[in-house]
């Protein structure tokens, strides 16, 4: 059954989530706001896929079992440490009726609620997970050597598959693209992707040649020495704001922005 959920709010929104008996929610640690007093909160390391009630079957019980159980909590706890994530979720349940709890992301901007079907997964930037029913498995997807290591944000991914909703957050305003509708591809900030589809294809490529064009790009544009890419057909949700770009702003404001009047390559966002 889907997740009853309203996302709620405007500069800072946040998603109130009524659950029904039976029905469990968990979010990373630090995105619960407010529960009412018949939800119960229980925090665990293991992610939905090996928690609580789904122990049994495949593979026997015994010493055997336990073993192969914490085995695959602690890759769990070490994939999601590797990537910066929350070590623990929090898991929500209501008790004796229908219950409420809210949630919100850390930055200011929106948030979207994702339908998975069990046919397509979707992939994430790294902090971008809220809340999911428990239905949804929450994993990490390492975009391997080359694009991951030019992309910044793209290098680790979160990755939700199974059937239910996943609520994800970023920051500023949402737009959402299918490449298909222009030309089956699109170049954005590597900072802007906040989600897309499985099926499309992304990548990272550099900006412009090795000539006097690319050097005034990459020195004065502010963007760096790359581009995001997004290619195929499926749906694609970019963000306003980059955490790089508040950052900086937050500097400037504060009297110590230090990366001058280019930007670019003179940027010292370590991020």
């Amino acid at each position: 059954m889907t997740l009853q959920q309203e996302i709620v709010g405007n500069a800072m929104q946040m998603a109130v989530v009524n659950l029904r008996p039976g029905q469990t929610v968990y979010c990373e640690a630090g995105k619960f706001l407010f529960k009412t007093v018949n939800v119960t909160m229980e925090t665990r390391l293991s992610g939905p896929s090996n928690s609580g009630g789904q122990s049994q079957g495949g593979g026997g019980g015994g010493m055997g079992g336990m073993l192969r159980q914490a085995m695959g909590t602690a890759m769990q706890v070490g994939q999601r440490m590797l990537a910066g994530e929350s070590m623990a979720f929090q898991y929500f349940s209501a008790q004796g009726g229908e219950g409420t709890v809210g949630f919100a992301g850390v930055l200011p901007g929106e948030m979207r609620a994702l339908e998975l079907d069990g046919t397509r997964a979707w992939f994430a930037e790294k902090d971008a997970f809220v809340a999911a029913e428990s239905t949804v498995d929450f994993g990490i997807a390492f975009q391997g050597g080359r694009t991951g290591m030019s992309g910044g944000e793209g290098f680790i991914l979160e990755k939700f598959t199974g059937h239910g909703t996943v609520i994800i957050a970023g920051a500023g305003n949402f737009i959402d693209l299918n490449p298909a509708d222009f030309g089956g591809r699109i170049e954005v900030d590597t900072g802007c992707v906040v989600a897309f589809e499985e099926g499309i294809q992304y990548g990272v490529q550099r900006i412009g040649g090795l000539n006097r064009q690319g050097m005034m790009n990459a020195v004065f544009g502010g963007e760096g020495l790359s581009l995001a890419t997004l290619e195929g057909n499926g749906r694609v949700i970019l963000q306003s704001l980059t955490i790089e770009s508040l950052a900086n702003a937050l500097k400037k404001a504060q009297g110590g922005d230090k990366q001058g009047p280019t930007g670019g390559l003179f940027s010292t966002h370590a991020g």
